[in-house]
């Protein structure tokens, strides 16, 4: 299905300097679904006519943020699960499941809606070094839900699609750009991968996500501490003076972008501006 418009938000920060939203938002300078969410709860607010109230204004927006995810991510499930076959093992990245959203997830969301309609599919979980997150808690998620997964390390990704252990990758997006995909650091280095494989390279995201009004060049990549890298847990396992280059997150490029799964529909790159239609 190739849906060619969708309504995009603004992300223009609405959080003032020194506030406590402008603080928040500062804590993942790449993921945009942040900031949109706080600034939409500091609009909430803007009517209040004092604390108490705007507490409880900020607390119901909050609410209904949450329970459009898990509707908004239902539906990006059912779209996605139409690029699903029965008996396909789908690998994925770092953690998209209803830990890192809310009950259903986009990625796992796909799978999860692939799978209630009775589809058989399997996934391999990349462990997403340097936190695990894919180890941790991808895993964990998909055991809970008796999906099957095999766990892999990050560095083993072109050894099975090669040797034809993938049929599909999907992952999840922090931030989608007018000609990138911002998501865990290690997606960039799978897209480039099941590209040379001829293996469709997935992205679920609602369309918060995306921020058509800058390019990649243009967004910073938050980096995070380097002792992630020199320790492991309480191991150290590399030299205390070592120096480190720890970046959070990676850009992919459209044009190594199969499809883009949204609440909207689907997507095919390339996307054109003049087809885009903006709902502030």
């Amino acid at each position: 299905m190739h849906c060619d418009r969708f309504p995009l938000r603004s992300h223009k920060i609405a959080a003032r300097p020194g506030c406590a939203g402008k603080k928040i938002t500062d804590t993942r300078p790449t993921a945009v679904n942040l900031s949109w969410g706080v600034n939409r709860v500091i609009r909430a607010t803007e009517e209040a006519k004092n604390i108490k109230e705007a507490r409880m204004f900020a607390l119901d927006e909050a609410k209904a943020i949450a329970d459009e995810d898990v509707e908004k991510n239902m539906k990006l499930g059912e779209y996605g699960a139409s690029l699903l076959e029965d008996g396909d093992v789908v690998m994925t990245h770092c953690n998209a499941g209803r830990l890192a959203c809310v009950d259903w997830g986009t990625a796992l969301g796909v799978i999860r809606s692939a799978l209630a309609q009775g589809k058989d599919i399997k996934v391999i979980s990349c462990e997403t070094r340097p936190l695990n997150q894919g180890s941790r808690i991808t895993t964990w998620e998909l055991m809970e839900d008796k999906i099957p997964v095999r766990l892999i390390t990050d560095s083993m990704s072109g050894h099975v699609m090669r040797k034809g252990m993938v049929d599909k990758v999907i992952v999840g997006a922090d931030r989608i750009t007018q000609d990138a995909v911002f998501n865990k650091i290690g997606t960039y280095t799978h897209s480039v991968i099941a590209k040379e494989h001829g293996i469709p390279f997935y992205v679920a995201a609602p369309v918060s996500t995306f921020d058509f009004e800058h390019l990649e060049d243009e967004i910073e990549i938050e980096l995070r501490k380097e002792d992630e890298l020199r320790f492991f847990g309480s191991h150290q396992i590399a030299p205390l003076n070592v120096e480190v280059y720890n970046p959070a997150f990676d850009a992919t490029p459209m044009e190594n972008v199969s499809a883009i799964i949204t609440e909207n529909g689907v997507f095919i790159p390339p996307f054109l501006l003049d087809e885009v239609r903006i709902e502030v």
